[in-house]
């Protein structure tokens, strides 16, 4: 018997709202759905476990329509849905009211329930949210539904507001797989036994390295092998650069752009700039900006200077008065005296003060 057991894809959500690439990023997590769909059928799977959150908000009639569309493609598997804290199913919403044409299985609100099924023998316990968040340890509770039958639980939480559960605790209720959602990044806590899929794109910039979905396999004698599928089109990437005082603006930005063309064009980028600039260099990378996913921009480079330096380069202007200042005044503490200075210093060079 082979599965693959995804979560957490949120489709409809818009990742990084007023940024170029929102729309873009929309589509592709919709592109990364129907990618999974196009490998189960690749790989002839049995079942397609989604573990909550298949949606960013509670789906209506259309996007249920969209749905049941795309997992009409499968001619081999079945697929098991759970409500999530995002999508979680309200008394008469359009989860109950659509009627599935795809070989698909909604777990009822606020109710474990089994499905069993025979042609595989497989027996999927699972428990929908009805509302957005639970604090009671509902998972911890449920047991495998079938004796004699290879026993699945599907299930969405692990935080505080969220199902919280003890994962020792979780690990002794006697499943043969547990297939959790809710926590995006992938994580496979007890070895081929239970396991966080993860989402199938990043969905914002917290949110770095891959992401994707798990593959497992079943052998005749029940034993489970699973494996992770990297997915996702591209990635936040956290970037840090060190700069030297002797480095221009030009160099900066080729340096950064070199940077980025090797780690993935594609990838969205939060930049962190530190080390010592000169005193009279400007940093500008507006041009970067608006050729590649550049999310943020940090800056916490500090100036190259010498006190005297500066002094004899300003001493009729804002910075040169300022210096003046301190030092006719006078302190107990020059510990404080020379953090307020060179705080000073460097508001008055940043918003070029000179």
């Amino acid at each position: 018997m082979k599965f693959i057991h995804i979560a957490d894809v949120h489709l409809g959500i818009k990742p990084d709202r007023g940024r170029i690439w929102s729309d873009e990023r929309a589509d592709e997590i919709y592109d990364s759905f129907k990618n999974v769909v196009k490998f189960c059928e690749q790989e002839k799977a049995d079942l397609l476990l989604i573990a909550g959150d298949l949606f960013d908000a509670p789906p209506d009639e259309q996007n249920l329509k969209q749905l049941d569309f795309q997992l009409s493609r499968l001619s081999n598997t079945k697929t098991i849905i759970i409500g999530g804290a995002n999508d979680y199913i309200e008394e008469g919403s359009a989860w109950e009211a659509h009627v599935f044409n795809s070989n698909t299985i909604i777990m009822p609100r606020d109710k474990a329930a089994n499905v069993y099924l025979e042609d595989i023998n497989v027996c999927v316990t699972g428990f929908s949210y009805g509302k957005p968040e639970y604090e009671d340890r509902i998972l911890e509770r449920l047991k495998p539904g079938r004796e004699g039958a290879y026993n699945i639980l599907l299930g969405h939480g692990g935080e505080k507001n969220y199902m919280p559960f003890s994962k020792e605790k979780l690990a002794k209720t006697g499943f043969d797989y547990i297939a959790l959602g809710h926590v995006h990044k992938p994580a496979h806590i007890l070895k081929n036994k239970m396991a966080f899929a993860g989402s199938l794109e990043p969905l914002n910039y917290t949110e770095t390295g891959r992401r994707g979905f798990i593959m497992g396999d079943v052998d005749s004698e029940g034993n489970t092998n699973i494996s992770w599928v990297p997915s996702n089109q591209r990635s936040y990437v956290n970037m840090t650069l060190e700069i030297q005082p002797d480095t221009t603006n030009a160099q900066l930005q080729e340096i950064v752009e070199t940077e980025i063309k090797k780690r993935g064009r594609e990838n969205i980028y939060r930049i962190l700039l530190k080390g010592t600039i000169d005193s009279k260099m400007e940093i500008n990378l507006s041009g970067l900006t608006r050729r590649y996913n550049i999310n943020e921009l940090i800056d916490r480079t500090e100036y190259d200077y010498t006190i005297d330096e500066l002094y004899h380069g300003n001493e009729t202007n804002l910075l040169g008065r300022f210096i003046d200042m301190f030092d006719e005044e006078s302190t107990e503490d020059d510990e404080i005296r020379e953090k307020a200075l060179s705080y000073g210093i460097e508001a008055l060079l940043g918003a070029g003060e000179n």
